[in-house]
């Protein structure tokens, strides 16, 4: 008698799967197994390999077993027991406590036949437990939502891999008994990574640490707002901010002037960030910011600004010529080293030379010469260009025009047979020409120069899972910039919120106003023109303004009117 390969009987929830014909009995053995091979929840497994949908699953589960379920996004997270089950535990068993009365503990799960879950749970809290049924890809959401709130107190910080976190070497810059008291106290060494860590992974762009009278105060700034991510217990301020000070390379010991430092945390092999790490002398303490520096954020590629077809072709005309400026204005924060880099990784080329000049260096790129500015040392913006032109340089960029003296060079430069790509910190395009007049350049020289302008915002985008189509008059998007004809066409989205997103966004767009420097514009600028008449000649050259290009966003769908009126003026 040949010999039959053994089957798995299958039971509970698999076996009501395959009677309600939403598996195959077949299928049903195979992920079964699959999902045992993989030491993963049979639920987990079918949801996260899209087999089938949670929500059909939990539909059926509650059918077979009488569970109650619960939509466990309404949930307020205040309520959540903290301390009492261990995170690896409620990871492991893929199961959350979510409310306690008395001496019971109701459970969230996703499978109420994962009875060791809840035993487990038991006999750790010494509680009963009773199951209530939600669904799987929400119950993922609300676990990691629910683990980062716990991670970052003070009392629960257990998990090993915050002890490992790579930094570079300290010990030629921060006494030994520095480092070793800091280090000593592992409940601050971990609570600071994990802060580190979590703002990384939420894609934040600063951190605050800030110290008042009765509080101490961490925000993080994501989609250029800020947000409070944690208020540990003020008697450990000191600690937070010695440690912060050490690992960045600065003196412990002052306490009374601002400091600059670094911070280099190792990811992965591959991968390394950098936090730019100031401090500030305030009433109650010192405030520490890091502003956290990634260099892929300059490889998300020229198709992912946020141009228009127009603009983009402008912006890439300028850059391939061989000789000229190329200005990006806009207030900090508004994304111009993203775009200059992105820029630079275009002509990035074995047989190009490209230096440039920051203060500091943000991004680090293979095959660019990079020079930190310091001022302290004599080593200026000006002393660094005049050192690029002695190096045989095809390419270079200036982190800010601050002076008349870069300027002039930068200018010289960009005659003689160089590409000079740079900032400035004015609010639009046509306003650029004259600051740089009064720095004190010559019209005729600005005019020979200047290729191209581009000013520039960031928009925060709406989710593409929540936003809504908002019904608004005519009349009130008349008044926002929109003609009459668009008016009564346009359906805007307004923001709405859920679990992907912030407040209803999800990740920002750039909104520019690239104005090439035409003939006709040269000879208004050799004229010695007004700001108002430059603009007035980019308008009939079809230049759009900051304004306008966010209207075409909202016409498209990625942003929102409220958004573009925190970020343009009319």
């Amino acid at each position: 008698m040949a010999a039959t390969s053994e089957k798995i009987y299958l039971g509970g929830l698999a076996r009501r799967l395959v009677l309600d014909g939403l598996l195959t009995e077949e299928a049903a053995h195979k992920h079964f197994d699959a999902a045992n091979q993989q030491k993963k929840p049979f639920v987990t497994y079918l949801v996260e390999q899209k087999i089938l949908d949670s929500q059909a699953i939990t539909i059926a589960a509650s059918e077979e077993f009488g569970v109650p379920t619960f939509d466990i996004t309404s949930l307020n997270h205040e309520v959540i027991p903290r301390g009492l089950v261990d995170e690896k535990l409620i990871r492991k068993n893929h199961a959350l406590p979510i409310f306690k009365r008395g001496n019971k503990l109701f459970v969230a799960v996703s499978d109420p036949t994962n009875l060791q879950a809840l035993d487990e749970i038991k006999f750790q809290t010494r509680m009963n437990t009773e199951a209530i049924l939600v669904a799987e890809d929400k119950l993922t959401k609300v676990i990691e939502v629910a683990m980062d709130e716990e991670d970052t107190s003070m009392d629960d910080l257990l998990d090993d891999d915050l002890d490992n976190i790579d930094f570079e070497d300290l010990s030629d810059k921060a006494p030994a008994e520095d480092i070793d008291s800091e280090i000593d106290d592992a409940p601050v060494v971990r609570f600071v990574n994990k802060i580190l860590l979590d703002a990384i992974k939420k894609g934040a762009s600063d951190i605050h640490f800030e110290p008042y009278e009765k509080k101490f105060r961490i925000r993080t700034r994501q989609d250029g707002i800020l947000k409070e991510v944690a208020s540990p217990p003020t008697n450990i301020a000191n600690k937070l901010t010695s440690r912060i000070k050490v690992m960045s390379r600065m003196n412990i010991s002052e306490r009374r002037i601002p400091q600059d430092g670094r911070i280099k945390m190792a990811l992965s092999k591959n991968r390394a960030i950098d936090f730019r790490v100031n401090t500030c002398p305030t009433l109650y303490g010192e405030k520490i910011v890091l502003r956290i520096l990634d260099p892929t954020s300059a490889q998300v590629g020229i198709e992912h600004l946020g141009f228009d077809p127009v603009q983009q072709k402008h912006f890439l005309k300028a850059i391939s010529k061989p000789y000229g400026m190329i200005l990006v204005t806009g207030p900090t924060g508004s994304g111009k080293t993203v775009t200059l880099y992105t820029a630079l990784n275009i002509l990035n080329e074995p047989d190009i030379n490209i230096s440039t000049a920051e203060d500091p260096v943000e991004i680090t790129v293979a095959g660019i010469n990079q020079v930190n500015v310091n001022p302290k040392t004599g080593l200026t913006f000006a002393e660094a260009l005049r050192a690029f032109l002695r190096q045989d340089p095809d390419i270079i960029m200036v982190g800010e025009i601050r002076d008349l003296e870069t300027a002039e060079i930068s200018v010289k430069a960009a005659q003689t047979g160089h590409l000079v790509l740079s900032t400035l910190h004015t609010n639009d395009a046509p306003q650029t020409l004259n600051r740089l007049n009064q720095m004190g350049i010559p019209p005729y020289n600005i005019a020979s120069s200047v290729l191209l302008i581009m000013a520039q915002r960031l928009a925060r985008k709406l989710c593409d899972k929540c936003k809504q189509e908002e019904e608004l008059p005519a009349d009130i998007l008349v008044k926002e910039g929109y003609s009459e004809e668009d008016a009564k066409k346009l359906k805007p989205f307004k923001a709405v919120g859920c679990d992907d997103c912030v407040n209803g966004y999800k990740g920002r767009v750039g909104i520019f106003q690239v104005m090439p420097v035409t003939e006709a514009m040269e000879k208004l600028i050799i004229s010695g023109c007004s700001t108002m008449e430059i603009e007035e000649q980019s308008i009939n050259e079809g230049v759009l303004t900051l304004r306008e290009s966010g209207l075409e966003k909202i016409k498209a769908g990625i942003t929102s009117i409220e958004e573009i009126n925190r970020i343009t003026k009319d």
